[in-house]
């Protein structure tokens, strides 16, 4: 929707057809028309499925909340607060709002999420009289898209709810086991002590033949080392000695918000989580039929061996372990991606950020796929044979010259890769320490204004509904050093003189979006892409950004580095 996109192609398009360019303002009308035609079919497409009750339930969240001061839109979009089972309960309220909202199944699908996701943030930024204030199928539409976008927030707040809330679980009940520890070490070592002695006592008994009770006897009384030896039995740990069995003392904390919390997110999981979504299924039957015994038939196909002796008893499957392995392994299961949540953008399911099958079906068949290779695999296949055939030739035909750069080929020692000596010799650091000396200190701020001087990136970070850059650069600069830094706008606002949250928070909200900060990097890329000193590093045609970690072996096993990303085994990484 930026005017001087439309404006620039439509000259370029008249030129192409050798049609005389219209007056200036003319062109500027049209660009003007052109886009609200498209804001007015974009609202349409959104609001056009509506009916009377979606409308009405639309209406009422512009209206004041029950009870409170704010209406039920400022509500919904407020954030938790303290990871809490009070907090989770509150939130979950927030997503039972959202989905009484009821819309029309796949609306959100109607428009690019990019443009969804941008009349969403204009929409969050108008109070709830500016928005009543709206035309009609404007208003709709921005609340459509706040309902949509909102849902998926509140949906992805949970979880990560749900997923600190199970952290500090486990880290209070390691931080138990581990303060329980210490506090018998004393004892502990006190004992260690005594059977030291009582050890050294048998040992000598055995070596000169006389009686071990006498000589147990002859360290403490017998009674004292039987009592010692009840002590002993009541300080040991188990062998596997873990902290999980300190989780079920918290099990209150999420028994008050796990029904409704696994009652309000619909899950689909992969073949590989499926166990897990099973138990999820069983929880939620039993919290429906309200039943406290778990079936002997659950699914336990999920629980880890660590899980194992705490679930499984001689009593049968215990409740409350069963619970909190369940919620344990659903909160690992969704981040790696194994279970997702519908209504989720953090969460969703892979598919959805895929083509749709029936429009990549009827693009396959018109051969339009906007793909860079040929999309007949056969075909596909014997491109990049005859590609690496000819390159094996190349390698081949280099090998047996002796032309490879910086590495051989030999039948008898397969491939060997000249090191590379260091590029810094050892006597340049001392000119490297004296030339950092002479460089002068400086804030961060004055660096990032100079840059802007040089390369005007700061031009881009523009206003999201007029597209006007931002007035004050020193504030935008300091916004964007905030997220930089992962400082937050409240500290760097505590930190600056003269700065207020408010403030920052605005600027945050109308400049800075993830396509400003994207072509903001791309003019900082570009302007270093242009210096002399740059083409030390090459064209930028290829980039080092990943590599091929090789195993090393024979001679140069004792050179090559362990990274725990590729195993124990030492390699090198090539990129």
């Amino acid at each position: 929707d930026k005017g001087i996109v439309l404006a620039s192609a439509l000259v370029e398009n008249l030129r192409r057809q050798s049609i005389i360019l219209p007056a200036m303002n003319a062109i500027e009308r049209a660009s003007a028309e052109a886009i609200t035609r498209a804001n007015r079919r974009i609202y349409a497409a959104l609001t056009d499925s509506l009916l009377s009750p979606h409308r009405q339930r639309l209406d009422e969240l512009l209206k004041r909340k029950d009870g409170s001061k704010v209406t039920w839109l400022a509500w919904l979009r407020q954030s938790p607060a303290k990871p809490n089972s009070r907090h989770m309960l509150e939130h979950i309220e927030r997503l039972k709002s959202w989905q009484a909202l009821d819309l029309p199944a796949g609306i959100e699908r109607q428009v690019h999420q990019n443009r969804l996701l941008k009349i969403a943030r204009e929409g969050g930024q108008m109070t709830p009289a500016d928005l009543a204030k709206f035309e009609v199928q404007r208003r709709y539409a921005t609340l459509v898209a706040l309902a949509i976008e909102g849902m998926a927030t509140v949906t992805d707040e949970i979880i990560d709810l749900h997923d600190r809330i199970i952290g500090k679980l486990f880290n209070a009940a390691k931080n138990k086991h581990q303060q329980q520890f210490q506090a018998s070490g004393k004892a502990i070592n006190d004992k260690v002590r005594m059977y030291g002695r009582i050890g050294q006592a048998l040992i000598e008994a055995k070596q000169s033949g006389s009686d071990p009770f006498a000589a147990i006897e002859a360290v403490m009384p017998w009674d004292t080392f039987a009592a010692s030896v009840t002590e002993a039995q009541t300080l040991a740990r188990p062998a596997d000695f873990d902290f999980l069995h300190h989780i079920g003392e918290s099990y209150a904390t999420l028994r008050r918000y796990a029904p409704q919390f696994l009652g309000v997110l619909k899950l689909r999981a992969a073949p590989a989580a499926k166990g897990v979504l099973d138990a999820i299924d069983m929880l939620r039957g039993m919290n429906s039929d309200s039943a406290r015994k778990v079936p002997a038939d659950a699914p336990t196909a999920f629980i880890k061996p660590r899980w194992a002796k705490l679930v499984l008893t001689d009593d049968g499957i215990d409740r409350r372990y069963y619970e909190l392995c369940a919620l344990s392994e659903l909160k690992n299961a969704l981040r790696s991606g194994d279970v997702w949540v519908q209504g989720s953008r953090q969460f969703k399911d892979f598919d959805e950020y895929l083509v749709p099958v029936e429009k990549f079906a009827t693009l396959k068949l018109a051969s339009e796929l906007p793909l860079a290779v040929a999309t007949d695999c056969d075909q596909y296949l014997h491109d990049r044979l005859e590609l690496l055939e000819a390159q094996l030739a190349t390698v081949n035909r280099m090998a047996a010259a002796n032309d490879l750069p910086d590495a051989i080929i030999t039948t008898a020692s397969g491939l060997k890769i000249t090191p590379l000596d260091a590029a810094v010799p050892d006597a340049a650091q001392a000119m490297i320490d004296q030339t950092a000396m002479l460089l002068p200190h400086l804030k961060i701020t004055e660096l990032l204004m100079e840059v802007d001087e040089w390369t005007g990136f700061t031009r881009h970070f523009t206003h999201l509904k007029t597209s006007d850059t931002a007035k004050d650069k020193t504030l935008l600069l300091t916004t964007i050093l905030a997220d930089a830094i992962n400082l937050g706008l409240t500290k760097m606002a505590e930190s600056c003189p003269g700065t207020t949250y408010a403030k920052l928070s605005w600027l945050q909200a109308w400049h800075i979006r993830d396509e400003t900060y994207s072509t903001a990097l791309a003019e900082l890329v570009n302007a270093q892409f242009r210096q002399p000193f740059a083409g030390n590093w090459g064209d930028g045609t290829t980039s080092s950004s990943d590599g091929q970690n090789f195993r090393t072996g024979s001679k140069a096993e004792s050179t090559g580095h362990i990274n725990p990303k590729y195993g124990s085994s030492p390699g090198r990484t090539f990129y």
